[in-house]
């Protein structure tokens, strides 16, 4: 099974991060990486089962939305060349946000894991776009 992990701490508190990050349906907050989402369907954006195509390339659907524990999971069902349909399955990316108690500050993950005969392609794809949100996440509160 392959997996990616990137992680941040930001200067914000935890429930300031979580509010910016929450909503499935708005990535606002990722001006350099984003450039469009089109929400499918007429779930909420905190509501499992949420679908949404960022970019006109990836389609996601939230599997799991914790509010108190402050963290989400999605699918990508599917994207461009190694996240494509045909070459990833059971991709579940999760995002957790958690306090940093001594400093007040939040502490972020963004994982995920799959299945691919490629997995190094798979992660040399997503590192970098995760590492590129966690930056303009991060960018939001300097």
């Amino acid at each position: 099974m392959g997996q990616c992990y990137n992680s941040i701490v930001i200067k914000a508190s935890a429930e300031d991060v979580w509010n910016k990050i929450k909503s499935f349906h708005d990535l606002s907050w990722a001006p350099k990486v984003i450039t469009s989402v089109e929400v499918i369907g007429d779930r909420g954006a905190a509501e499992v089962g949420a679908r949404r195509k960022l970019n006109n390339a990836f389609e996601e659907t939230l599997t799991v939305f914790d509010e108190q524990g402050r963290t989400f999971s999605y699918s990508i069902d599917d994207g461009p060349g190694p996240v494509a349909a045909g070459a990833v399955k059971d991709y579940i990316g999760k995002v957790t946000v958690s306090p940093v108690t001594a400093t007040g500050e939040s502490f972020v993950t963004w994982a995920s894991t799959y299945e691919s005969e490629n997995e190094d392609a798979v992660s040399e794809f997503c590192n970098p776009i995760y590492q590129a949100l966690l930056g303009d996440l991060a960018a939001q509160f300097n």
